[in-house]
């Protein structure tokens, strides 16, 4: 591949976007990437592709950080350093996309049981955003200062993987960087791009819970203790956490995704499992919503007279993402700069939970993270006319894939165009003119 050279003055108008061939070859990988998910904390493939992808670009690479992490850095001179990542795992999730590359792959989840895997929530698109910006910096080096660092992240499904990045010495291995990038894609019109500051997304929390009766034959109730029936009592119990334990100015969401409890259809059990999900905006919320759900599950033992009090242990733990203001605004304006203000609009906090913030805090530099829309715009607005956007497929339905065209495009020119507003001169310079 040829390289424009630093000196290469014709290249300073600024990066271009992704040409037409490029975009072929990435749909290709991306639909490779959807055809051949990977559980969390399970990305060697997708690791590898992507490592070999930066080195043949002229990146220094290190692969297995955290375990599949992957980082690469460019340095092109005095500037900047600026972070972009993209998350790699998929869902254990049967896909019903009927796409012709839909996933058929099987594996093992966490819990070690089998399932289906499927890239449900989108981050095989954001794999392909970032080689396509990777590629455009490193062949268009006139066109700016400093350096990029290429973050190819595993485990974001399960909170696991910027965690598992730093504590592998990520914050002394790496340059610091000036500021931390991250987009999604989300159930939005396709090309349209969603921003805020402050409170981007929720904490979330998630436990799993084992309650403990005493199993009897199913036509000797008398006898058990029965799991079955606390559990279904305190699932019915939770949906009261909201709407008598939270404020109306406050928001809360409690999700029973799991009940599992039995074989047979006449033996009583001793234990039933749940697994819950719990996505909070504000840290007093969050505190006080933990302590009522931990006290209803205790309280539903102990009034079915159980032998043993409740074992509880974390799944997942994410911090809410916060967007620094001021580099948030720098960002929104480079992307109206690029895509014109029509495109870009400020948008509600997302009860939707990452784990990208922890970099930015590791470091103690601004996080700015933005959505983009995926959904065919034609049917965006006609379910938008019949009042059927939530009928829409969303991130985590196994119906969920983002149309290729234009999401693959805006992705890519949104993080060069948010990238540059940092690491481009011309940029910098236009922006100091403008003030």
């Amino acid at each position: 591949m040829k390289r424009k050279s630093a000196e290469d003055g014709a290249a300073r108008a600024g990066l271009p976007g992704p040409s037409g061939e490029l975009l072929a070859r990435l749909e290709g990988i991306y639909q490779d990437f959807h055809a051949n998910p990977e559980l969390s904390m399970q990305e060697h493939r997708t690791a590898g592709i992507v490592a070999a992808w930066l080195r043949e670009r002229g990146y220094e690479v290190t692969e297995a950080v955290g375990a599949t992490g992957v980082v690469g850095l460019l340095r092109n001179g005095e500037g900047p350093t600026v972070l972009m990542r993209a998350d790699m795992d998929a869902l254990p999730i049967a896909e019903s996309t009927g796409l012709p590359y839909s996933s058929r792959k099987t594996g093992t989840d966490r819990f070690g049981q089998p399932t289906a895997i499927a890239h449900s929530c989108g981050h095989d698109m954001h794999v392909a955003w970032l080689m396509g910006a990777s590629e455009i910096l490193a062949a268009n080096l006139g066109a700016w200062r400093g350096t990029a660092m290429m973050v190819f992240q595993p485990g974001e499904e399960t909170g696991q993987g910027a965690r598992a990045m730093i504590e592998d010495g990520m914050i002394r291995r790496f340059p610091k960087p000036d500021v931390t990038l991250a987009q999604h894609v989300m159930p939005l019109s396709a090309g349209r791009i969603g921003w805020r500051t402050g409170t981007m997304l929720s904490a979330g929390d998630s436990w799993e819970v084992t309650l403990f009766g005493r199993g009897a034959h199913g036509s000797m109730p008398q006898k058990s203790v029965d799991p079955v029936v606390m559990a279904a009592s305190a699932v019915m119990r939770l949906q009261t956490v909201v709407s008598r334990e939270v404020a109306m100015t406050d928001s809360a969401v409690v999700s029973v995704c799991t009940l599992r409890a039995g074989m047979n259809e006449n033996v009583i059990p001793d234990q039933a499992l749940l697994r819950l999900n719990i996505r909070t905006f504000k840290d007093e919320v969050r505190t006080r919503v933990l302590a009522v759900v931990r006290r209803i599950l205790e309280a539903e033992a102990a009034a079915s007279g159980a032998p043993r009090p409740p074992e509880f242990s974390v799944l997942s733990e994410f911090p809410l993402t916060r967007n620094d203001e001021g580099a948030t605004r720098k960002v929104v304006a480079a992307l109206e700069r690029h895509f014109g203000s029509d495109r870009i609009a400020e948008i509600s906090p997302a009860s939707a939970s990452e784990d990208f913030g922890l970099f930015g805090t590791a470091w103690n530099v601004p996080t700015v993270f933005w959505v983009i829309g995926g959904i065919d715009p034609v049917l965006y607005e006609e379910a938008r006319k019949a009042g059927r956007l939530d009928e829409l497929p969303a991130n985590h339905a196994p119906n969920f894939a983002p149309v290729v065209d234009p999401t693959l495009r805006t992705g890519i020119e949104a993080m060069l165009a948010a990238a540059g507003a940092w690491i481009s001169p011309l940029t910098d310079t236009a922006a100091n003119r403008a003030h």
